[in-house]
């Protein structure tokens, strides 16, 4: 499952979740909330495999335009030696062959670009996401927490006028 759907189901069982009156707190189904972290942690190494199989496929790309470079260059090498023609079939045929690899270089460079560029995109993406999960989760805390010390203080205040004095 994409990242982004988990994060939309996580978002969608705190819109879920039941509100704590008098309170900007909410109780959440914390199996559900666990089980989506869970998917969390296996979706995130799924993503950087996707990453990875874009540049392997892309250093697959590379090595095969090098491997038609050479062969071009060797096939034009083999026909210049069996012409008796002048320097010029050869020159021409080495200029070709050369073109070819520039351009094969100059593809592979384009392509790893790309995909460094869609690695760093979704490793972007991941990142904002987790980091606005992160902050509802600390507010979440920091709310309760808040919520804690308000009862404790009250409960405080409140002890010494339930004892009775008879």
């Amino acid at each position: 499952m994409d990242i982004l759907q988990l994060v939309d189901r996580l978002e969608e069982l705190f819109n879920q979740s039941r509100p704590i009156p008098l309170t900007n707190n909410v109780i959440v189904d914390e199996d559900k909330m666990l089980d989506l972290i869970d998917q969390m942690r296996v979706a995130i190494p799924d993503e950087v495999k996707k990453a990875q199989k874009l540049v392997a496929e892309r250093d697959r790309t590379m090595a095969q335009a090098q491997e038609e470079a050479k062969r071009t260059l060797q096939l034009a090498r083999e026909k210049s030696e069996g012409l008796v023609e002048r320097d010029s079939v050869v020159a021409a045929a080495e200029s070709r062959a050369n073109e070819i690899l520039v351009q094969a270089k100059l593809d592979a460079e384009a392509t790893r670009q790309e995909a460094d560029d869609y690695v760093i995109d979704i490793l972007t993406n991941l990142e904002v996401e987790l980091e606005r999960v992160l902050n509802q989760v600390r507010n979440g805390i920091r709310a309760i927490m808040t919520q804690q010390e308000e009862k404790r203080a009250a409960n405080a205040q409140a002890s010494p006028e339930t004892v009775n004095p008879e």
